[in-house]
């Protein structure tokens, strides 16, 4: 494939912060597509099949891609940079990636390290260059804050050592990037407020990328900062890692695939039952647009201030189908109060319930 399909669907969409770049409310996220062998991945995935939800996502009205050096050691880059080959900066969606999380080539299955010390970013984004074939890369992300300790879902602050990178240093190195023309703007995901205020009195925080969704939403604090500073606000995993989707079941989760990450955590144990009711409890709402439970919960996240997009994965252009009403559903007074009551009743998920 030497080109995407030009867009057959305009979606709605916003300035990202400060930038000369207007994103689409919904963005392709690129995880799952790294394929299998390493720490988290989703499973085996063809490539074929995630070139193709690449270019239904571009046909669909998507213009930017977030992918991650980390997702699939490399691979998920090389899948991108496949699936833009041959298109000229003006003419491919934009691509962000991010840096931060080293692995071990010696051992694929080993969590990778948060490391964001100077050398090693600059390895990192010349590799990334090189993976996505671009001479620029659009929005380059710190992944999560260096402690120089594994990265662990189950403890994700993580246990810092005596390799530890200070946040000054590491954000300094980011901004660096953009003068030598590498990188077009940097954001940080996973970051606090105290560290996102640290990064600003350095260079301007252009986006941030926490995790927000219906079950997690935790990170209202965070989409404030962005907000009152005139940083952008993309958030990932809306669907929840697929729980808001409205095709999972108590079944499906016991016959996830023993390496896909998402088998044994909380989410998808212990809290299942309620987060299952709460997907009973968006069914209505969506039959009333004649739309899915992944767009009502993709819509919910961009009436949060402060969010200027969402990032939803896909691994086939029929899940792409699934979610992309998200971008334009306009929820009713009426439908965000019957979310509300919705997390109020089945006690799903963490964080504030209103605005």
């Amino acid at each position: 494939m030497t080109s995407l399909p030009t867009a057959k669907t305009t979606l709605p969409t916003a300035q990202l912060g400060t930038t000369d770049m207007h994103i689409s409310r919904i963005g392709f996220g690129a995880w799952a597509i790294g394929g299998s062998g390493w720490r988290y991945t989703w499973g085996a995935q063809d490539d074929a099949d995630s070139i193709a939800t690449i270019r239904r996502a571009v046909e669909s009205g998507v213009n930017w891609i977030d992918t991650a050096a980390v997702y699939g050691l490399g691979h998920s880059e090389e899948v991108v940079g496949k699936a833009i080959a041959g298109l000229s900066e003006a003419d491919r969606p934009y691509v962000f990636t991010k840096a931060g999380l080293v692995w071990d080539e010696n051992d694929r299955a080993a969590a990778p390290k948060r490391i964001m010390a100077a050398d090693s970013v600059r390895r990192e984004v010349e590799d990334s260059l090189r993976r996505l074939d671009v001479e620029r890369i659009d929005l380059y992300q710190v992944h999560w804050p260096d402690t120089g300790a594994s990265l662990d879902f189950s403890d994700p602050d993580g246990v810092a050592d005596a390799q530890r990178t200070p946040l000054e240093e590491y954000w300094q190195t980011m901004a660096d990037l953009v003068k030598e023309g590498k990188v077009r703007a940097i954001g940080l995901s996973n970051h606090d407020v105290p560290q996102l205020e640290i990064a600003e009195s350095i260079a301007h925080v252009d986006a941030i990328q926490p995790q927000f969704s219906l079950i997690k939403r935790q990170a209202a604090d965070e989409l404030a900062w962005a907000a009152a500073h005139h940083t952008g606000g993309i958030i990932y995993q809306p669907q929840h890692s697929g729980l808001l989707t409205g095709a999972f079941s108590a079944e499906r989760v016991a016959n996830l695939p023993d390496d896909d990450w998402r088998k044994g955590f909380p989410e998808f144990t212990t809290e299942l039952a309620a987060n299952l009711a709460l997907v009973e409890a968006l069914r209505p709402i969506a039959a009333a647009h004649h739309t899915t439970v992944s767009a009502v919960a993709i819509a919910w996240t961009l009436t949060w201030p402060g969010v200027t997009g969402a990032i939803v994965g896909a691994r086939n252009p029929e899940q792409v189908d699934g979610w992309i009403d998200g971008a334009t559903l306009q929820l009713t007074p009426a439908d965000l109060d019957a979310i509300a009551a919705a997390l109020r009743a089945t006690g799903a998920g963490e964080g504030p319930i209103g605005r």
